[in-house]
């Protein structure tokens, strides 16, 4: 019988609690949770209470923590890759990392590096590259990624809370502060987060249609209110959509939609933080529809499988060159957007 394999959370807030620790949960003996460390001592030592485990609000404490065999990396963004450098210079069996992976280039070349050096893998929490329903629809699309041209992203949402409170009761939710449009660089710098926070989840998918993205040109780019974007741009010789924002909307709708002259494939994703198995994938032809999915199990769940199998040596790890190039695209487009909503950043226009 396989060991349990020992996880340390960096970052306590509604991802771990309301993703990666049911998610472990339903994992039964494969992983323990070890050590949570937060910079709020209270929040770590509840969140670690639920789990038994050691707490701290030190990024040191928890690296030199024998017991901690694998570091699951869910701090804010900017905190992303020196966490992930240090977690593989600490030598941990493996890192996981919410998305993004970083922020800059060079910090995704500095972890390409130092994962190199020490050997340590790293996976991203890009759980739909891991779900079931899309994995399905991508054995079997044939020439998709050849023959289509026009690709959309869509996804309208109510705030995150009320997936969280679903899940699991979340302790200290950080607040939403109210936006200043009169400050210029706002709307850029949201639109910038939306590509980072939001649209990244499906840009991995997005990228592996595209034969190329150096020609990636933004045509248009909007900020929309009280956060969210639509961004239109060309890669690849493809037409890419991408709607979100979120709202106090009844009804959740998460789709991903490819199109070619002979084929259609629409993806339709839960919204994050439920865990209420994979996606439907719908892959079809003038003559037929494939279906595919709901599986029972959903990407967070993956991942952590699949983390399971490398650390065991099951498993091959992560492409890296992958992970960085789909960081290089998602900043190549949320720079360019954020330039394009720069040209005309008034409140009105955020409205």
């Amino acid at each position: 019988m396989q060991s349990s394999i020992g996880v340390g959370f960096l970052g306590a807030g509604p991802v771990t609690q309301a993703i990666h620790l049911p998610t472990l949960a339903r994992l039964g003996a494969a992983f323990t949770v070890r050590h949570v460390t937060d910079i709020d001592a209270d929040v770590a030592a509840a969140v670690a209470g639920r789990a038994g485990a050691a707490h701290s609000t030190s990024v040191e404490a928890l690296l030199d923590d024998p017991a901690v065999e694998v570091v699951a990396i869910c701090s804010p963004n900017a905190f992303h890759a020196e966490q992930v450098i240090a977690a593989c210079q600490a030598g941990k069996k493996a890192v996981l990392c919410e998305k993004p992976l970083a922020m800059s280039a060079a910090e995704a070349a500095a972890i390409a590096a130092v994962s190199a050096e020490t050997g340590v893998p790293i996976f991203v929490g890009a759980m739909h590259s891991f779900d079931p329903g899309w994995r399905a629809a991508v054995a079997q699309w044939g020439a998709l990624p050849r023959t289509s041209h026009t690709i959309r992203s869509s996804i309208v949402l109510p705030p995150n809370s009320r997936f969280e409170d679903v899940a699991t009761e979340v302790l200290t939710r950080q607040p939403f502060p109210a936006p200043d449009y009169s400050d210029v660089a706002v709307l850029p710098g949201m639109t910038h987060a939306g590509v980072m926070g939001l649209a990244i989840h499906d840009l991995p998918l997005i990228r592996s249609l595209l034969p190329r993205y150096d020609d990636l040109r933004v045509i248009d780019a909007k900020f929309l209110a009280p956060f969210g974007y639509r961004i239109l741009f060309v890669a690849g010789g493809k037409s890419i959509e991408l709607h979100a924002v979120m709202s106090q909307t009844w009804q959740p709708d998460w789709a991903l939609e490819v199109f070619a002259d002979d084929q259609v494939l629409n993806v339709e994703f839960a919204p994050s933080y439920v865990h209420a198995g994979s996606a439907v994938s719908r892959l079809s032809t003038s003559e037929s529809t494939q279906v595919f999915g709901p599986a029972e199990v959903n990407g967070y769940e993956v991942e952590w499988r699949e983390l399971a199998a490398v650390v065991h040596g099951e498993l091959a790890p992560p492409d890296l060159s992958t992970l960085v190039d789909d960081v290089r695209f998602a900043l190549t487009l949320a720079d360019a957007s954020a330039d394009a909503v720069r040209s005309t950043p008034s409140a009105e226009d955020a409205a």
